[in-house]
């Protein structure tokens, strides 16, 4: 998998919605270095809808992929749906500083998605993650902490403090 796998080529589109389709998995993650998470499993789709002089992209996936339980600290495979929307614009000079409106310079022909879909799945896992066994019980959280023996007091006067408390 390589960056430009995730090239959108949109000026020989005509008018209209298209649909892309982009299967995400660990090698996806490898281009960011992001090892975090692991063993993602998701399908991401990409509609663009062409106007005249702007496009209207809208990003959404579903998939899995594997987290650790915040509780138990036992891995599991976790559910992950997100979506968001993006207007792109042309104008003189690139501009990525609105979250929802990315201006392209004019003449640019291809849209890269992949920063968009990295962000959408890393968006999408829960900052919280508690195993499903854990929930229903199948899991246990019973922690045994093994006390030490009190060591034997050799000075009296610690005796004596130690009578107050009681």
């Amino acid at each position: 998998m390589r960056m430009r796998d995730f090239d959108i080529v949109f000026s020989g589109l005509s008018l209209g919605e298209h649909h892309f389709l982009f299967e995400l998995n660990d090698t996806f993650f490898a281009l960011y270095d992001y090892t975090e998470h692991s063993k993602l499993k998701a399908i991401a789709e990409v509609t663009l809808h062409k106007h005249n002089t702007f496009l209207d992209l809208t990003f959404a996936v579903k998939g899995e992929i594997e987290v650790v339980c915040d509780r138990s600290n036992e891995p599991f495979m976790r559910k992950i749906k997100n979506s968001f929307g993006l207007m792109v614009k042309f104008g003189e000079t690139y501009d990525d500083t609105d979250d929802e409106n990315l201006i392209l310079p004019q003449g640019e022909y291809q849209l890269n998605v992949a920063q968009y879909l990295f962000e959408l799945v890393v968006l999408a896992i829960p900052a919280k993650n508690i195993h499903p066994d854990v929930k229903s019980g199948k899991i246990s959280l019973d922690y045994h902490i093994e006390e030490e023996p009190e060591e034997e007091i050799k000075d009296p006067r610690w005796d004596k403090l130690k009578d107050l408390l009681n």
